[in-house]
């Protein structure tokens, strides 16, 4: 964790009145603890990568919103004893408009839970990160935990012996079966109640896949579209009795604006090339798919064409994407 500043000791505390009123030392730590405490549980998160997270005494749901944004979490919990802080705080962890334009990986579902932390719910089983940096807990060495103590919050130079202003313990589930007097203890209980829950778009969903890949499809489409276009103006100028242009471009496998890596390139040159028919432009699927953009999806040419066929023109065996080669507001550099 990179610190701005080093904690500082300061002089003096001075009241509104900018009166001295306290002639002892206070310490200042930059950046404050708060966020000390918070960047230590995204460390966590990044180092391990839990898909079930929960926060115990979560407030204000901040750490929440900062944890939401890591795409290995599935499911983000918030548990607190104060309901009103809740029901103010959970719209900001509702999906904002470009989560839905850009949809994550894999599905995510946030819950806030009304409740007591002292209060066992069953529905915190199988958890693979449970966070309380509010709160001051005990943990028995029967739950089968090793514990590494560590903190935020480093004292000033001279002050070492003081240890961290928080102190931090790091509970990992050991290997091995739970005793049996813990096990025991797994059964349905839901003592929590739900007041805020919400699920986020994702790549997971039919839908949201549906939409991504169309838009992916056309723009990709449109791109080829329009560099076939001026590979053909091109060589019409090179008939003519004018001096031939070179366009360092021209090379088929290219997309302006984009560059591929040699893998990349090799594996759109072994795809099946668009070709035009009378007015008609055609883009197989099959190189469609081997665009970086579109290959990251890992769907096949089969479940491409299911996804897109009532939302793009297909060939007749729906091996291609078919658009008109001309549009009336492509770009002509001739007519001007």
């Amino acid at each position: 964790m990179e610190m701005e500043e080093k904690n500082m000791l300061c002089s003096s505390v001075v009241a509104p009145n900018f009166e001295e009123v306290c002639p002892e030392k206070v310490i200042k730590f930059k950046p404050p603890l708060y966020k000390q405490r918070y960047q230590f549980v995204r460390d966590l998160v990044d180092r391990h990568g839990p898909k079930k997270v929960a926060d115990l005494g979560c407030g204000d749901t901040e750490l929440l919103r900062l944890l939401k944004i890591y795409p290995c979490i599935q499911l983000l919990v918030g548990v607190d004893i104060d309901v009103e802080k809740l029901q103010s705080n959970g719209h900001h962890l509702s999906p904002y408009l470009g989560e839905f334009v850009k949809p994550r990986d894999l599905d995510l579902t946030v819950t806030l839970y009304h409740g007591s932390v002292v209060e066992r719910d069953s529905r915190l089983l199988g958890f693979d990160l449970i966070t309380c940096i509010e709160l001051a807990l005990q943990v028995a060495n029967r739950y089968n935990y090793c514990v590494e103590f560590t903190g935020v919050g480093e004292p000033p130079v001279g002050a070492e012996h003081v240890g961290y202003c928080t102190q931090i313990g790091v509970f990992q589930k050991s290997s091995g079966k739970a005793p049996e007097s813990c096990a025991a203890e797994q059964h349905d209980q839901h003592v929590y109640k739900a007041v805020y829950t919400t699920t986020y778009p994702s790549l997971q969903q039919e839908k949201m896949l549906k939409f991504v890949l169309v838009g992916e499809v056309l723009i990709q489409v449109d791109r080829l579209r329009l560099r076939h276009g001026r590979m053909l103006r091109e060589r019409k100028k090179e008939e003519s009795p004018k001096p031939p242009t070179t366009d360092p471009s021209r090379n088929p496998h290219l997309v302006l604006g984009t560059v591929f890596t040699e893998a990349e390139k090799t594996r759109i040159e072994g795809s099946p090339q668009p070709f035009c028919e009378g007015d008609k432009f055609f883009v197989p699927l099959q190189r469609l798919l081997a665009y970086p953009k579109l290959h990251r999806f890992h769907v096949g040419e089969e479940r491409l064409r299911a996804l897109i066929a009532d939302s793009v023109c297909l060939s007749s065996d729906g091996s291609a994407v078919v658009v008109d080669l001309h549009n009336s507001w492509d770009y002509r550099p001739e007519e001007n």
